[in-house]
């Protein structure tokens, strides 16, 4: 599908039937198959033949579903997880052990931010924070002689700012490591991270890509460049045998294409198993076939609450890539010329307060920990999905405690603004 237009591939990607089988995806709703022989099984477990034994490690359903987002990205193998947290996890943690380094953009989701900062941290791997504005010469400083990966969003949630991925990717390259960015808020429709540079790409499937609230899961991509046997000293795991599984070399037997994602499965997903369900799996590639249709009212919406809460006399500021006066605009005009997402963040001139009577008087915005739905929704990162962070933490993350995000579905805009003007006109 590689020659065929993004709307294509969202609509008929990743999925082939033959002649007299399913037109839709089907739900392999099973957790064992069955085989006629030991040896049959046997080459399974060797990796010597392609096939299902378990669905904690791998299932049909999901391997369709991850083929295709594996073809509107542009990579050359991907997989799903049962969370974007377990994706972003299972990326970093792949090619990271105890005693290793990452360097990561500040700005990026909280939960993210926490994984990194926090948990990760007690495994060992330890994690320096650049601002996503950092120059060449402070993301340069920021590398030490164990660094594995560099991480960031494309754009970040909620903060909204654009990771220059060609910047980070020069850096991340000229140290000897890969580049992962999560795509979660553009999806492929709107910006294909691996076109300017990165190695590998996560998403929250959970959002855009589902987009209806129904399903959690999370997926990565490897774009397949990466020379990881360029690297070997850095990427045991990659490069050298492993002994939990029959001693195969991963950069070796299945080359830069699929050393990745195999390791992933068969190392990661085997001992963590934190596998999408079938049927969730099902409601994505359901959510995948109308992205290219959604994606675009979405930044419609997205651009017309910006502009209506730029010129409101009580909100202090609007953070929105595609206002021309966003500090991010020209890097949003470089990687996501057709518009970047629906999500709008922006801080009421009252303060906490004022937030409260905007949250409380919405009507069409639920209070939700959601983002990126067909329904709009909205929330103060501060006292939900940042709230372990401290008021410095908040403020480099770029999420300070007055913020609002806002998600705007694919209701009627003028619906949408007068429900936000009217919860506007409630603030005193």
């Amino acid at each position: 599908m590689s020659d065929y237009k993004i709307g294509t591939r969202c609509v008929q990607g990743g999925y082939t039937p033959g002649n007299g089988e399913p037109r839709q995806i089907p739900i392999v709703q099973s957790t064992t198959f069955r085989y006629a022989t030991s040896e049959d099984m046997g080459k399974l477990f060797d990796l010597e033949a392609s096939g299902y034994f378990y669905t904690r490690l791998q299932n049909p359903t999901n391997d369709y579903v991850a083929a295709k987002i594996t073809e509107m990205e542009g990579g050359t193998a991907g997989m799903l997880t049962s969370s974007g947290q377990a994706a972003n996890f299972f990326a970093l943690f792949n090619i990271c052990e105890s005693g290793d380094h990452i360097v990561a953009s500040s700005s990026i989701y909280g939960g993210t931010f926490n994984l990194i900062s926090v948990t990760m941290a007690k495994m060992g791997i330890a994690a320096t924070f650049v601002s996503p504005d950092a120059s060449e010469e402070e993301l340069n400083a920021a590398f030490q002689e164990n660094t594995k990966v560099v991480f960031g969003e494309t754009i970040a949630n909620p903060a909204l700012t654009v990771l220059d991925i060609e910047k980070f990717a020069k850096v991340a390259h000229a140290h000897g490591v890969p580049l992962i960015v999560d795509n979660t808020f553009p999806t492929p429709v709107n910006c294909r991270p691996f076109e300017w540079g990165a190695d590998i790409v996560t998403h929250s499937t959970t959002k855009y890509m589902d987009g209806h609230g129904a399903a959690v899961g999370g997926a990565i991509i490897d774009s397949g460049r990466f020379d990881w046997m360029a690297h070997a000293e850095k990427y045991p795991g990659l490069c050298t045998p492993d002994e939990s599984y029959h001693g195969i070399t991963y950069a070796e037997k299945f080359g830069k294409e699929g050393a990745f994602i195999t390791k992933c499965t068969s190392q990661l997903m085997r001992d963590l198993g934190s596998i999408q369900a079938p049927q969730n799996a099902y409601l994505l590639n359901l959510g995948l076939e109308s992205l290219h249709v959604r994606m675009p009212k979405h930044v419609e919406n997205g651009q017309a609450v910006a502009e209506f809460l730029y010129n409101h006399p009580k909100v202090a500021y609007v953070n929105y890539p595609g206002l021309p006066t966003d500090k991010y605009y020209e890097l949003a005009q470089k990687y996501m010329p057709n518009g970047g997402c629906g999500v709008v963040s922006f801080g009421l001139k009252g303060g906490r307060e004022a937030a409260s009577v905007f949250m409380r008087e919405l009507k069409l915005g639920a209070i939700e920990t959601h983002v990126a739905d067909a329904r709009t929704c909205c929330l103060n990162p501060a006292t939900s999905t940042h709230r372990q962070m401290n008021d410095e933490q908040l403020r480099e993350a770029g999420v300070p405690a007055e913020l609002i995000r806002i998600s705007l579905g694919i209701e009627d805009k003028e619906d949408l603004i007068a429900d936000i003007a009217n919860a506007l006109d409630a603030i005193e």
